[in-house]
């Protein structure tokens, strides 16, 4: 019952950061096509969305049972 419960927060955090994730790729697509915004703050926003997918994938193996060789 408690792995359950476990896996379904861990689905729902997965889901939360890969909203953001894909919210964020909107953002920054829109945001590099003017070209007077600040270059900084792109980059900021490129290394977030990276950190989001390292997170993502770390969710992810947790979901997937471990294999015993």
């Amino acid at each position: 019952m408690k792995d359950e419960e476990t896996n379904r927060e861990l689905r729902q955090k997965m889901e939360q950061l890969i909203i953001e994730h894909r919210d964020l790729d909107e953002v920054i697509h829109r945001l590099a096509c003017d070209p007077e915004i600040d270059q900084l703050q792109i980059i900021r926003l490129k290394k977030r969305k990276l950190y989001l997918k390292d997170m993502i994938m770390r969710v992810r193996s947790k979901l997937i049972p471990d294999i015993e060789a």
